[in-house]
């Protein structure tokens, strides 16, 4: 869904007393909240495209590191928080139908879980006339629905953070939100002329702007095309 800019919350003028090394253990005999993040890549990366290149540019612009994109998301919280993991759900090209797309996708996620980060891929659906119609993601966000409903059920987290614009999760949304007393929040895409989040309706969820200074500190200008 994309939003108004003038309808955005803004975290700019937060106070940033944290660095994520500091969010170990508890903070001033504080208890630390557990922090999740749920990306869904394709739609974090689509969202990035259009917000700071236009949708224009080589496939590596709007690329970013997921462990950036929390880290820097952590440190502006006045409260302490804690990482208690990063899980990226995105589709995998067929390492027959498309070998290079393949390996470009394999080498990003191995990059990305060299890091810590929990990469949860899904091989593409496949039309009958692909190439003319494109290959498409099947049941990522149903996968990244069941992880966030039953971590929060499970009561392992206290706070999850949601990279989508998907509407489709708003089901999830709103069973963690009336089931558990997890807090559930989004990260948005802010461009020149752009804005996009997930909005819940009758929700006030805090939303995590990221905009083009922010981007800059996350980009990835990697070409996993090349071995």
């Amino acid at each position: 869904m994309t939003v108004p800019l003038s309808s955005e919350n803004d975290e700019s003028n937060l106070p940033r007393p944290l660095s994520q090394d500091s969010l170990a253990g508890n903070f001033f005999g504080l208890t630390m909240l557990r922090t999740a993040f749920f990306l869904d890549g394709q739609n974090c990366y689509g969202n990035a495209r259009r917000a700071f290149f236009n949708d224009l540019g080589p496939s590596s612009s709007g690329q970013f590191h997921p462990h950036l994109l929390a880290n820097l998301i952590l440190e502006r919280k006045a409260e302490p928080h804690s990482l208690t993991g990063i899980w990226v759900y995105r589709g995998r090209p067929d390492r027959h139908l498309d070998p290079r797309g393949h390996s470009a996708n394999v080498r990003q996620s191995n990059a990305w879980a060299s890091l810590g980060v929990h990469v949860r891929p899904r091989q593409l659906n496949y039309p009958r006339d692909w190439p003319t119609s494109p290959a498409a993601e099947k049941g990522v966000d149903v996968w990244l629905a069941v992880d966030v409903v039953s971590k929060a059920l499970r009561g392992e987290v206290d706070v999850v953070v949601l990279g989508t614009g998907d509407s489709d999760l708003l089901p999830a949304v709103e069973e963690v939100l009336t089931q558990t007393s997890c807090r559930v929040e989004v990260i948005g895409w802010r461009g020149p002329d752009y804005g996009q989040r997930l909005a819940v309706p009758g929700r006030n969820l805090w939303c995590n702007w990221i905009n083009a200074a922010d981007f800059d500190r996350i980009r990835d200008d990697t070409d996993y095309t090349r071995p």
